[in-house]
């Protein structure tokens, strides 16, 4: 079998861009890790993001958006590609750090406007490193541009406090959370026309990695709050996310 230095020699020309397969998960997940982990200067880049589980998580939720990329067989890198409503975005989108600069993201991009214009998104985005030229210009090819700098933050959460009144879908009966689910809708689209993350809080909900919390105003929804939390989410150990 061609290994991935022999690969690097290769052009990326003979790329295959498919979607990603059941079997193709442990590859994609541990380039997943070992690129952001390289990119993070990690000393052993494949332990990035500890028990967390992105991909599978997210090709769980719809296999026929995550996409991954073959060359000569071996699966070398992946994009996850989302849909929520009037809303796209993609991410992680990785590749094996042997083969950067060989034009596979590019690879990968292609096919991932072709879905946005599919589902007919009015909004498509992204999140990348503000710091990294290298990936501004990526997308910038594909007309994205920096707009909002969007902060990644944490706190500790020590001792016992008081819960909120709040719902948690996990425990509504069957009806009831089809009736939420229109209700979050409404949320969203009273944020942006079309936005609906029924997809995400339905993942959360069969996969079991986490719930939503709902908060109410006497019968009203007034807001909620999808959380991963626990391994095989795609919360940060230790935290929610």
């Amino acid at each position: 079998m061609e290994t991935l230095k022999d690969m690097s020699k290769t052009e990326s020309g003979q790329v295959l861009i498919r979607q990603i397969q059941k079997a193709d998960l442990d590859t994609a997940d541990r380039i997943y890790r070992l690129a952001f982990g390289t990119f993070f200067g990690l000393a052993n880049p494949e332990t990035c993001f500890g028990d967390s589980d992105r991909v599978r998580s997210r090709w769980l939720a719809s296999p026929k958006s995550a996409l991954c990329a073959e060359l000569n067989g071996s699966v070398v890198g992946s994009c996850i590609v989302n849909h929520w409503g009037s809303v796209g975005f993609f991410g992680p989108l990785t590749v094996h750090p042997s083969l950067w600069d060989r034009g596979i993201a590019r690879k990968l991009l292609a096919p991932t406007m072709d879905l946005f214009n599919e589902w007919q998104v009015t909004y498509a985005g992204l999140f990348t490193f503000a710091h990294s030229p290298k990936h501004s210009a990526l997308y910038q090819k594909f007309d994205f541009w920096p707009r909002f700098l969007t902060m990644t933050m944490c706190k500790p959460i020590a001792g016992e406090r008081k819960a909120m009144d709040a719902l948690r879908f996990s425990t509504l009966l069957p009806a009831d959370k089809a009736s939420m689910l229109k209700e979050c809708f409404k949320v969203t689209d009273s944020i942006y026309p079309g936005l609906d993350v029924e997809h995400e809080v339905r993942a959360v909900d069969d996969q079991q990695i986490g719930d939503t919390v709902l908060l109410m105003e006497g019968s009203q929804l007034a807001g909620f709050a999808i959380c991963h939390c626990g391994p095989r989410s795609e919360g940060v150990p230790g935290s929610v996310t």
